[in-house]
């Protein structure tokens, strides 16, 4: 008989996702089907959205440690006994890490905030980069961009590699940013067979009781990523994609109504937003994966 979630002590909430205690070892990830963007938690859930990032995370981790990647935090399987049976198909039972203050970003696009800074300085985290780069302009090397990890409600900022090793040291900042980048490789070429770029993603790592570097929290979902169709990718314009961006474009676009820089908080997504949301996160899990998400434990 499968424990009850109540059996398991509640330890933090983040944007998406709860933590609880299973053991002094283990806890429970459990991802909800809240949405995020510019800082706010949306007061409108996606259906499935955790678990589509549950299911995504989990065959990335699949991928990356067959391909002697980065280890993960996993602890067991999707279907692991320990998860309760009210949140099975998006929760995981993970190692308890000792987690790294920083969120490890990588890019192979200038877009997003790396292009605010780009334009603002030349430079992307500290980066110099070639004069003339625009909108989804692609890097001849993915880059390395770290940002610190905001708590909720405030914005990540972007680092410098130096700020990296002052916040962990010069040895730490070079593992972190050498996975960083295998990581990110290992995935982008892979995504690519199946007609997908993956712009740019972000990592947390943790170091577990032998001071190794894990893959931890998410990995490559629809959130932490940007996902474009390789088909129809032209440098100079903004990309359509199958991310969070989708709900992003709405949100300042002119039928929100809504001020991101005013007070007010973001207003409900509509229904046609929240459906074509689902679509395209299940969309980019199933061109990637190869796999079809009603199969998914739960779906």
């Amino acid at each position: 008989m499968r424990p009850a979630l109540t059996d398991y002590r509640h330890l933090a909430s983040g944007k998406v996702r709860e933590l609880y205690r299973v053991d002094d070892e283990h806890m429970l990830f459990v991802a909800s089907d809240r949405i995020s963007a510019f800082d706010h938690i949306l007061t409108t859930p996606v259906p499935d959205k955790g678990r589509i990032l549950t299911a995504m995370s989990v065959f990335f981790f699949g991928l990356i440690s067959e391909a002697g990647g980065a280890p993960n935090h996993l602890a067991g399987p999707p279907d692991d006994p320990r998860i309760p049976a009210e949140v099975l198909g998006r929760a995981l039972v993970v190692r308890r890490l000792d987690m790294v203050p920083v969120e490890c970003v990588a890019r192979g696009y200038l877009t997003g905030s790396g292009l605010l800074d780009y334009q603002r300085t030349g430079a992307v985290c500290g980066i110099e980069l070639p004069a003339g780069l625009v909108e989804a302009s692609k890097f001849d090397h993915a880059l390395f961009t770290p940002a610190t990890k905001a708590e909720i409600g405030a914005h990540d900022e972007n680092i410098s590699f130096d700020r990296v090793g002052e916040m962990v040291g010069t040895e730490r900042a070079e593992q972190l940013r050498d996975l960083t980048l295998q990581t990110y490789t290992q995935a982008a070429q892979h995504a690519l067979t199946k007609g997908i770029i993956i712009a740019d993603t972000k990592f947390e790592f943790g170091a577990d009781s032998d001071g190794r570097l894990v893959l931890a929290d998410e990995v490559f979902t629809p959130d932490s990523s940007r996902y474009w169709p390789a088909d129809s990718y032209t440098e100079g314009v903004v990309q359509p994609s199958f991310d969070k961006q989708f709900v992003r474009n709405w949100l300042t676009g002119p039928e929100s109504g809504w001020d991101r820089h005013g007070a007010a908080p973001p207003p409900p997504l509509p229904d046609a937003i929240v459906d074509a949301t689902r679509s395209r996160y299940i969309e980019s899990y199933e061109r990637i994966s190869g796999r079809n998400f009603a199969d998914w434990i739960g779906a």
